[in-house]
């Protein structure tokens, strides 16, 4: 029996979250996409999936067979402070494909959120399942420079079975600044998509700056993709705490608030494309939505 009812609790209905990942799981899984493993990550680390996502369901018989999530994520866009929607976890089960039931989920989930945002956004490797709905491709780009920075070692590991480290996650997200003046994230109560996109990845803090850095090191090769704090480092006093010599830094995100020269490169993230559907400041700037918030 067909059930067409679509915005659903978590809250009203304990039985919602794991009915809803079994059909994650069965549709991710085919991409080498644990997402179970990411969101019980979260959770352990006190941000739990279902905090900040309304989930709209299509069941038949009881069993979950199509899903569109929809978040908020605080932005600051140019200058301004912008509560968009983040439309993510889009899933139909396989053997219900081809009957509508996408087309139906999303053309609720459009409704809903042209009543609360002024803005959506979403990252995909598939640009034209959401075209349809008014959705559009946004460039971004990474943002490259060399350098010749010495080394030194003033970053470490943070370890969340150290509650005091956890303790120090949960106090930088609530106070952060953003990132970047173009396109950063605001303080978040809501920790859940942050956790989701980092936990699972190392994640570095320097206690006498007291940030988090969330960075990937190959070779001589600096990739930075976020840094939370109440106050946004320079690049050289980043530099500065790295045991390693870096000879090139490519930031994923708009380094204004760096204090450095660099190069703007268009480029897709891990071969997701980010869309908006809605106003957007920085559309034809140049900028980077961090990886931290994307969804």
């Amino acid at each position: 029996m067909n059930q067409h009812y679509f915005q659903q609790s978590f809250s009203c209905d304990p039985t919602l979250y794991k009915r809803l990942f079994t059909l994650l799981e069965t549709v991710f899984s085919s991409f080498g996409f644990d997402i179970s493993n990411l969101v019980e990550s979260a959770r352990k680390l006190g941000a739990p999936w279902e905090a900040v996502s309304t989930p709209f369901i299509r069941f038949h018989d009881d069993i979950a067979i199509a899903h569109v999530g929809v978040l908020e994520i605080p932005l600051l866009i140019m200058g301004e402070s912008v509560t968009v929607g983040g439309i993510h976890a889009v899933a139909t089960h396989p053997e219900y494909r081809r009957r509508g039931y996408y087309r139906e989920i999303m053309t609720e989930v459009v409704d809903y959120c042209d009543r609360r945002y002024e803005t959506l956004v979403l990252t995909t490797s598939q640009p034209e399942l959401y075209e349809p709905f008014g959705f559009r491709v946004v460039e971004e780009h990474k943002f490259v420079t060399q350098c010749d920075a010495s080394s030194s070692d003033r970053l470490r590991l943070l370890d969340f079975s150290d509650s005091n480290d956890l303790k120090i996650l949960h106090r930088l997200l609530e106070t952060r600044t953003p990132v970047s003046n173009v396109v950063g994230v605001l303080p978040q109560q809501e920790k859940a998509l942050f956790c989701v996109n980092e936990a699972t990845r190392p994640l570095y803090y320097a206690e006498d700056l007291d940030v988090i850095v969330c960075l990937e090191i190959e070779d001589t090769q600096l990739k930075l993709f976020d840094v939370v704090g109440t106050n946004i480092p320079t690049l050289d006093a980043l530099l500065a705490r790295i045991s390693q010599p870096i000879k090139e830094i490519i930031v994923y995100f708009s380094p204004d608030r760096l204090n450095a020269n660099f190069q703007g490169v268009p480029h897709v993230l891990d071969e997701a494309f980010l869309m908006v559907r809605g106003e957007f400041a920085a559309e034809g700037k140049e900028f980077m939505l961090p990886r931290s918030a994307r969804c």
